[in-house]
């Protein structure tokens, strides 16, 4: 993890969605490390209470903040909270996300609609938040979605979740060009079979023994990517090792995608 200077005088702030666990937790963790302080957000806020306490720890400043990705109110009112508390946001990771495991022949148009609209209209709104205050600001800033190999491979069952992340890589690539002039970058961190704690992988074939060597089999370094691997990513992209990336998606899938 690298180290981040303060800006103007003042401790750099990452906003984190989706942070009660997993991938989110730990990009928050990480950021804390690298000297942020912390705002992360949940549909519901109780359910931060466990990351909430481990970022503590850090002694950086943390606050939680409800965000429903379904409700344009709320997306607009989570990042003036963040700027209530703060006075700015610098990094936004954008990891909030909805699961849909499920035959495209039996998709139907409210399952579509509830899946692209947390995975990619959501996201794009907030996103379009946070261009807008750095904007105005006249700060630079880094936007750093999750996204998923799914959004440049084909997966059984996966057809609205894997469109959904390949529109939020176009939205990244699109939002790079258009803001690269007042310096703020704009990539994406596609996990590949990930090993974590994601409700939507503890009880389904997913987790099974046989299905996991089958899946390790099949990646050429040999193991499911961590959510550490996911966080260490997310802090390079956030810190000025990388000013000169945007519009990139890094595939963090052991090579996965290079067969």
């Amino acid at each position: 993890m690298q180290a981040t200077q303060q800006i103007d005088g003042v401790r750099p702030v990452a906003f984190v969605t989706g942070a009660s666990y997993g991938i989110g937790a730990a990009c928050a963790l990480a950021l804390a490390r690298d000297g942020y302080d912390i705002a992360i957000s949940a549909t519901r806020v109780e359910n931060l209470a466990n990351t909430i306490a481990r970022l503590k720890t850090s002694g950086r400043r943390v606050l939680p903040v409800a965000l429903d990705l379904n409700q344009q109110p709320s997306i607009e009112l989570a990042m003036a909270a963040v700027i209530a508390a703060f006075g700015r946001a610098d990094v936004l990771v954008n990891n909030a996300a909805a699961n849909l495991r499920k035959k495209a022949l039996d998709i139907t148009p409210d399952e579509w609609d509830a899946c692209l609209r947390v995975n990619l209209t959501g996201t794009f709104f907030l996103t379009q938040q946070m261009g807008r205050q750095l904007i105005a600001a006249k700060r630079p800033g880094s936007i750093i979605s999750i996204t998923s190999v799914q959004g440049v491979i084909g997966a059984d069952q996966r057809s609205a979740y894997g469109i959904g992340k390949a529109g939020v890589m176009q939205m990244s690539r699109m939002l790079a060009i258009e803001w690269a002039e007042h310096g703020i970058r704009v990539n994406t961190v596609a996990p590949g079979r990930l090993d974590t704690e994601s409700p939507s992988r503890k009880s389904t074939v997913g987790r099974e023994p046989d299905y996991l060597t089958a899946m390790i089999s099949k990646i050429p370094l040999h193991r499911l990517c961590t959510v550490e691997d996911v966080a260490a990513a997310v802090s390079y992209l956030a810190g000025g090792q990388a000013s000169y990336i945007t519009g990139q998606s890094l595939m963090l899938d052991g090579g996965l995608t290079a067969c």
